[in-house]
C-alpha cells in the first residue's frame, strides 16, 4: 500500500485536497439554479461517477500531479457546462465575438478535454501498471481509447435524442450544425494528439517522480 504519511507528500496531499474542495463548490454552486435541471445532470453526470472512484483509489492507486490537475480542469468545464447549457456559457460567447465565430464554441472545449484526459488517464495507467514498456504504442492506443470514449459520448447523445425528443436540444447542443458530431470527434481527437505529443515530456518526468516516491503500485 502506497505511504502517505511521509513529509514530502504532504504538499501534494493538501494541493489535491483544495482542488477537490474547488470542484465540490463548483459542483454545488452550478447546481443551486442551473438553466436547465435535466441539462445539468446529464452534463455533470461524469464528475458525479467519477469523483467516488477518486476518492476510493487515490491512496491505493495512486494518479500522477499533472493527471489530478488535468482532471480537475475537465470537471470544472463540465460543471460550467451544466450550468448554463454549452450553447450559453458566457465565455464561449466571448470567443464567438473575440474570432468572429458563427455559434458559441464552448462544446469543443469540452470534446478537447474529452480527449486530452481520457488520452492521458490511459497513458498512465498502461505505463504505470507496466501493460507497456513501448512509449510509442502506449501513445498510439491512448489515442485510440480517448476516440472509442469519444464515440461512445455521441451514441450516448443520440440515444438522449430518441428518448427526449426536442427536450434533448439544451444536452446535444448542436446549435444547428449538421456536422456538430463530426467535429466534436475532431476536437476530441485533437486532445488526445496533445497529450500524447505536447504533454509526453511533463508527463514522464511525473510518472518517474511518482515512482521514486513510492506512491506507486509496483
Amino acid at each position: 500500500m502506497a505511504r502517505t504519511d511521509a513529509p514530502g507528500l504532504r504538499p501534494r496531499g493538501r494541493l489535491l485536497a483544495g482542488w477537490a474542495l474547488l470542484v465540490l463548490a463548483a459542483l454545488l454552486l452550478s447546481g443551486v439554479a442551473p438553466y436547465d435541471r435535466s441539462t445539468w445532470l446529464l452534463e455533470v453526470a461524469p464528475v458525479l461517477l467519477a469523483a467516488p472512484v477518486l476518492l476510493a483509489t487515490w491512496r491505493r492507486y495512486p494518479l500522477t500531479t499533472l493527471l489530478y490537475g488535468l482532471i480537475t480542469l475537465h470537471a470544472l468545464v463540465l460543471i460550467l457546462g451544466g450550468a448554463y447549457t454549452y450553447a450559453r456559457v458566457p465565455l464561449g460567447f466571448w470567443l464567438q465575438d473575440a474570432l468572429q465565430l458563427g455559434r458559441n464554441p464552448y462544446d469543443k472545449i469540452g470534446h478537447f478535454m474529452q480527449g486530452l484526459v481520457p488520452a492521458m488517464v490511459a497513458r498512465e495507467v498502461l505505463l504505470q501498471r507496466g501493460y507497456l514498456t513501448s512509449r510509442r504504442m502506449a501513445a498510439f492506443l491512448s489515442v485510440c481509447v480517448a476516440m472509442a470514449i469519444s464515440a461512445v459520448y455521441e451514441l450516448v447523445e443520440w440515444a438522449a435524442a430518441l428518448a427526449l425528443g426536442q427536450g434533448a436540444d439544451e444536452f446535444l447542443g448542436t446549435q444547428g450544425d449538421p456536422w456538430d458530431t463530426q467535429s466534436d470527434m475532431f476536437w476530441a481527437l485533437i486532445g488526445a494528439t496533445v497529450a500524447v505529443t505536447l504533454l509526453l515530456r511533463w508527463h514522464d518526468r511525473q510518472l518517474r517522480a511518482l515512482r521514486l516516491s513510492g506512491d506507486a503500485i509496483k
